[in-house]
């Protein structure tokens, strides 16, 4: 009589070639979706903010500037974008201990932007960007994105969709390393 189950060692080596598969497959999707972001220095801009005074801007130079010697982070999002709903408690809980600096892409103007803020009952410091040039800047297509710019200005790690809150920490724990 033949076993039709497969000996333990054999059945972890074909579970391990299936993790692996995948894993590359992940792998390769995230280097397809950020092959555009740039690497080397963080591109700088102006963008309206949203909660300073209406036609006040804030740019990443400031932004880098109120938080000096520290990673700080861009997250990239819309309001329209419901993986960007799911994911707005991970960008909360770490921007409670890291300088995070929300990008309300294609989401109107301050008034917009600020009401869904409100709505939702966010407190991230965001600046808008309503025709998406801010995000092809970074060469980001689609939102969720998250960018980890290092104390020395440099975009160090960018992933584009869903990200798990010890994600983005462990990213912006490396690039302060």
């Amino acid at each position: 009589m033949k076993p039709t189950h497969l000996p333990a060692p054999r059945r972890w080596r074909s579970h391990l070639g299936t993790l692996t598969m995948v894993l590359a497959v992940l792998a390769g999707t995230h280097l397809w979706q950020t092959r555009h972001v740039p690497s080397g220095p963080a591109p700088d801009f102006d963008a309206p903010a949203v909660a300073a005074q209406d036609g006040a801007v804030l740019s990443l130079a400031q932004w880098r500037a109120a938080h000096p010697g520290r990673p700080v982070a861009l997250h990239f999002w819309a309001d329209w974008c419901a993986i960007c709903r799911l994911e707005q408690g991970n960008i909360s809980a770490v921007a409670a201990d890291w300088p995070v600096l929300t990008v309300a892409m294609r989401s109107g103007d301050v008034v917009a932007v600020r009401r869904v803020l409100a709505q939702r009952a966010l407190a991230w410091p965001t600046v808008t960007d309503p025709d998406g040039a801010l995000a092809a800047r970074y060469g980001l297509g689609a939102v969720p994105a998250f960018v980890v710019i290092d104390p020395g200005g440099r975009v160090r790690a960018s992933s584009i969709g869903y990200t798990s809150e010890i994600g983005m920490r462990l990213r912006l724990w490396w690039a302060g390393l």
